[in-house]
C-alpha cells in the first residue's frame, strides 16, 4: 500500500465479476520524473489530465517498444522464476551491439522472448508517452514481494503490423477500468487485482544509462529489475 501522506483520493471499481476493489490514488511517480501539477491530478472517475487518444507519443528505443517479438511463448508460474531467468543488467548495459536510445533502436537477441504468467496488479499510471505502466507481481500472500514493470503500450502508426494486437490489449486494459482507468500518477488497487499476462521482454537501457529505475516509491524496493514487459499482447483480468 502507499504511504498514507501521498493518498490524494480513493474510489471504487466493481469488476465484471462483482468483485469490488478500493482505487487509492496517490501522488506518487517513476523515481525521476517530476510529479504533475496538483491541477492535472484530478479524483479518482474523474476525467484525467495527461495525454490524449491512444497513440504511442515517446521517442527512446520507439522501435522496439512497439514491436512484439516471434519467439513462442514460455509460461511461467511464479514472477520470482521469471525475474530469474532474465539476463544480468551489467551483461545488458555492456550488450555487444550497444543498445541505443534512438527511435529506431530495436529489439536485440535477448528481447526475442515471449512470456506469459498469473499475478496480480498492484499499481498503474498513465505515463507522458501514452503508455499504462503496470506495477505486476506475486501473490501477495507470498513472500518474499516482488515487482515488475509492464507496460500497456500506446500504439504504433496505422501502418504497423503490430497496431491491431496493442491495439486489442489496449482496449482490454480501459475496458475493465472504465471512467476509472489511471492518470499521471500511480492508482494503488486494494486488493490487488489478479491478472494473466502475455507479452514481449525489453530492457529499459533508459534507466540503465542513469536514470532512476521505474515504480512508485512505496513499491520500488521490491522491484530487482529494470526488465520489463513491453509490450503486452494479451491482458485477461481476473482469469
Amino acid at each position: 500500500m502507499p504511504t498514507p501522506a501521498s493518498v490524494l483520493s480513493e474510489g471504487a471499481l466493481r469488476s465484471p465479476k462483482g468483485k469490488v476493489y478500493r482505487i487509492i490514488r496517490t501522488n506518487e511517480v517513476d523515481a525521476g520524473e517530476p510529479k504533475p501539477p496538483p491541477s492535472a491530478v484530478v479524483g479518482v472517475g474523474m476525467m484525467a489530465a495527461g495525454p490524449v487518444g491512444d497513440d504511442f507519443m515517446g521517442n527512446d528505443r520507439k522501435a522496439a517498444k512497439l514491436s512484439i517479438s516471434a519467439a513462442p511463448k514460455e509460461k511461467f508460474n511464479d514472477l520470482a522464476d521469471l525475474i530469474q531467468s532474465l539476463p544480468a543488467i551489467s551483461a545488458m548495459k555492456a550488450h555487444q551491439p550497444v543498445i541505443t536510445l534512438g527511435p529506431t533502436s530495436g529489439r536485440v537477441t535477448e528481447e526475442e522472448r515471449n512470456v506469459t504468467l498469473n499475478a496480480f496488479l498492484y499499481a498503474a499510471s498513465r505515463e507522458a508517452d501514452n503508455d499504462f505502466h503496470l506495477i505486476v507481481g506475486r501473490d501477495p500472500h507470498t513472500t518474499p514481494p516482488l515487482y515488475l514493470t509492464m507496460e500497456v503500450s500506446g500504439l504504433p502508426p496505422t501502418s504497423s503490423a503490430f497496431r491491431a494486437r496493442l491495439r486489442t490489449a489496449r482496449n482490454a486494459f480501459k475496458k475493465y477500468f472504465g471512467a476509472k482507468v489511471p492518470g499521471l500518477t500511480y492508482d494503488f488497487y486494494d486488493p490487488p487485482i489478479p491478472l494473466r499476462i502475455t507479452g514481449s521482454l525489453f530492457f529499459d537501457m533508459t534507466h540503465a544509462m542513469g536514470k532512476p529505475p521505474p515504480g512508485p516509491k512505496s513499491l520500488k524496493a521490491n522491484m530487482p529489475t529494470i526488465w520489463e514487459v513491453h509490450p503486452i499482447t494479451t491482458i485477461t483480468f481476473e482469469p
